[in-house]
């Protein structure tokens, strides 16, 4: 009966989650606009209040309207314990955009708002784009090793970037995201890159290593978060959209940021071995913690 529904549900679904996108984007990008017109210290850091309190009704609401059209569970299993008072290098794996919603929602009084680092070309993204400018998240372009050999000047302007947005989170507790595969998990894109781990696609280092490089000494913790749709694996968005999703599972480990991951990954050979064992042997472990979850 559901299936039949389903485009109904999708027609009915849909605008209403954009309706609520662009509704809490416009308010963001409005206190963006203020925010860079008005460069006082004072003036920013009420509007930043503002503007992390619009994103994260967004999240609620948008998760609202999940339950509503949606038979889902949402499982949370959380391995630690967690404070808005903290700062949290957050990795987590990525299936869906609805994985963004899904982390804005979790952070709403349990950790501080989330800056996510994305892709260069989602700032022409409707709405999503301006709005995380306005909320002082990176714009990370990734150049091809071909790339790089014809412009050799462009090497490492995404680590600049890293570090310039770091340099704006020590002033107030925050949880910086990254995606560490760099893009959403397939399974063709599994078999492409030969990924020796059964649910993840191999872990990009750079960026993260640059990250505790910049902070390290100010993350409280790590958290390793996996994020799982058991019964809608293929399409998570659409099945979300035509109220097919059953069930959610956000597991939260919470770790100790070891010592051993802060270094200078660009320069020392060294360092830069131990680091990428260190990588490797998380992903191994959550590797296996989303085999236990999806476990009948």
């Amino acid at each position: 009966m559901r299936k039949l529904l389903a485009p109904l549900i999708f027609v009915i679904h849909t605008p209403l989650q954009i309706i609520n996108l662009g509704f809490w984007a416009s308010i963001i990008i409005s206190c963006g606009l203020l925010k860079l017109v008005l460069p006082v210290p004072a003036i920013r850091h009420l509007l930043m209040g503002f503007m992390h309190f619009a994103m994260q009704c967004f999240g609620c609401i948008s998760v609202l309207l999940i339950k509503l059209f949606n038979p889902v569970k949402v499982i949370y299993r959380i391995d630690g314990s967690l404070s808005v008072e903290n700062w949290y290098l957050l990795i987590a794996n990525h299936l869906s955009y609805l994985d963004i919603i899904l982390l804005i929602d979790f952070s709403r009084k349990r950790i501080p708002p989330p800056k996510f680092f994305l892709k260069q070309e989602l700032i022409w993204l409707p709405f999503v784009g301006l709005g995380a400018w306005a909320l002082d998240m990176p714009f990370m372009k990734r150049y091809s090793r071909s790339y790089l050999e014809k412009y050799p000047h462009k090497k490492g302007q995404d680590i600049e970037t890293t570090r310039r947005s770091c340099e704006k989170y020590k002033t107030s507790p925050t949880t910086v995201i990254n995606f560490v595969e760099g893009t959403r998990f397939t399974r063709a894109k599994h078999q492409l890159r030969k990924s020796q781990f059964a649910h993840l696609l191999p872990p990009k280092a750079g960026g993260i290593a640059f990250t505790l490089a910049t902070m390290g000494d100010l993350f409280t913790n790590l958290l390793d978060i996996s994020l799982l749709y058991p019964d809608n694996e293929a399409h998570p968005m659409m099945s979300m959209l035509s109220g097919q999703m059953t069930r959610i599972i956000i597991d939260v480990n919470v770790l100790t940021v070891p010592v051993e991951a802060q270094g200078d990954y660009f320069a020392d050979d060294s360092f830069r071995s131990r680091f990428q064992h260190w990588l490797n042997e998380l992903w191994t472990n959550k590797d296996s913690r989303i085999n236990q979850l999806l476990e009948p």
